[in-house]
């Protein structure tokens, strides 16, 4: 091809670029024209659909100032508090309204201490030799909702490795229930509280270790603390001392080495997880103290020196009263807990009341928790009523399971009724700061913003 030739092709391709440029330039305007129209009617559509509800309070308890507040009207938006205001707002056009003005409305409460995927009974022992894990999980299904029904919209599941499937479906939808964090399995030692070999037969026993959440030293604790997290764990459940209810003689004994709590609890906050210990003993709760867990659970023989140990650490106490006036009066019935549990029950359940209203006065920070899974599941509310007759103030129990609890969890959100809070709402018939029993009696609950229980 000649010069000219070469030219004229040039020129002609050049044109065609030119214009098909152009075409691009266009189609891409076109494209940002439609993507802003649509982004501008998304708005317009989020606007108009925003769910807007009104719930007018009589009265209400916010997290934040211990004093009671009349007439008070909380906005809700999505899941969202949007504004709380003096006096009843009227509503406007397609706001839901709830009418509570007979009602005391609280923040969703919070139980720090439950085991969603059982339920004591005198089968519990034999159970694992039939159930299956999907026996267990289904199983859980109503009791988790009964939970959320009985007020409690957050609880922290503290040792069952069901409820980490059961924390996916109520974040799914799938099942109704209370915001849940988990354990998942609980950490113990060889023969420990937490073994879950102990007291089988030989056969059945086995070698458990860190990936069955059985630790012996050092490395044996980090990694199972890393193999709970594998898992899903929202947080860390070890067994500092014996328990009650486990086949085992000693329900206080220490049975973690103060290094080995030490390692469990760096690990965890390496991975953004925190530590509850249970324990019963005064050793192996200092011990655990020291080691720098954030919750000690039970606590049932501690002492004013070890309450003073939590003051200065800054340790919070989950007293768990519930599981210990059940057990006691369980373990009065022939054949309900295998022989070597009864005298543990008989002896450490009625103190742990006694403890708690110690550690209410020695300046402890409480925290609400039943161990439901050992009494009955939806029955959360009667802790309520354990704590104000330890000695508590009942402003102080109800804290303890809004505010506090939520400190625990580290959920700025939670636990309080003010602008830009998770919508978690509950109202009970009656004026719990003059009879705290009506924490039994709940007409609403709220949780993000959706409503499961409403007057009749």
């Amino acid at each position: 091809m000649d010069g000219y030739g070469l030219g004229l092709y040039s020129e002609r391709n050049w044109k065609l670029q030119q214009s098909t440029w152009k075409s691009v330039k266009r189609g891409v305007i076109k494209l940002k024209t439609l993507k802003i129209s649509i982004l501008f009617l998304m708005l317009t559509f989020g606007i108009i659909c925003a769910q807007r509800t009104l719930i007018h309070a009589g009265s209400m308890i916010d997290g934040q100032d211990k004093k009671m507040k009349n007439k008070q009207t909380i906005v809700v938006e999505n899941d969202v508090i949007v504004q709380v205001v003096n006096g009843y707002l009227n509503a406007k056009p397609k706001e839901i309204v709830y009418d509570l003005k007979n009602a005391t409305v609280t923040p969703g409460w919070m139980d720090l201490h439950v085991h969603l995927g059982s339920q004591s009974s005198p089968q519990s022992y034999s159970e694992d030799f039939y159930l299956n894990p999907e026996d267990f999980a289904y199983r859980s299904v109503p009791w988790i909702e009964k939970t959320l029904l009985a007020g409690f919209t957050t609880v922290r599941d503290v040792g069952g490795e069901v409820v980490l499937a059961a924390r996916n479906a109520v974040n799914n939808g799938y099942i109704k229930g209370p915001r849940i964090f988990s354990a998942g399995r609980s950490i113990g030692t060889t023969g420990g509280h937490a073994d879950p070999s102990s007291g089988l037969n030989r056969k059945f026993r086995g070698n458990p270790g860190p990936y069955e959440a059985v630790v012996n030293g050092v490395d044996d604790a980090i990694k199972a603390v890393r193999q709970r997290y594998k898992d899903g764990s929202d947080l860390i459940k070890i067994t500092a001392t014996g328990g009650v209810l486990s086949v085992a003689k000693n329900g206080q004994n220490p049975q973690f080495t103060e290094e080995e709590i030490r390692a469990i609890v760096e690990t965890a906050n390496d991975y953004e997880m925190h530590v509850a210990a249970h324990a019963h003993g005064v050793e192996g709760m200092q011990r655990a103290i020291r080691a720098g867990v954030r919750t000690i659970e039970h606590g049932t023989l501690m002492d004013k020196p070890t309450a003073r140990l939590m003051r200065q650490y800054g340790t919070y106490y989950v007293p768990t009263v519930s599981a210990g006036e059940f057990v006691y009066e369980k373990a009065k019935e022939p054949g309900y807990f295998p022989e070597i549990v009864r005298p543990k029950a008989l002896e450490i359940g009625p103190k742990i009341k006694q403890t708690l209203g110690m550690a209410y006065k020695e300046g402890v920070k409480i925290a609400f928790g039943t161990d439901m899974g050992v009494s009955p599941h939806g029955e959360n509310a009667d802790e309520f009523i354990f704590m104000v007759e330890a000695g508590m103030k009942p402003i102080d129990a109800i804290f303890a399971a809004t505010s506090v609890a939520a400190e625990v969890l580290e959920q700025k959100d939670l636990g309080k009724i003010k602008k830009g809070m998770k919508a978690d709402i509950v109202a009970v018939d009656g004026n719990p700061l003059k009879d705290i029993s009506v924490t039994k009696k709940v007409v609403f609950v709220m949780k993000d913003g959706v409503v499961y229980k409403k007057p009749k």
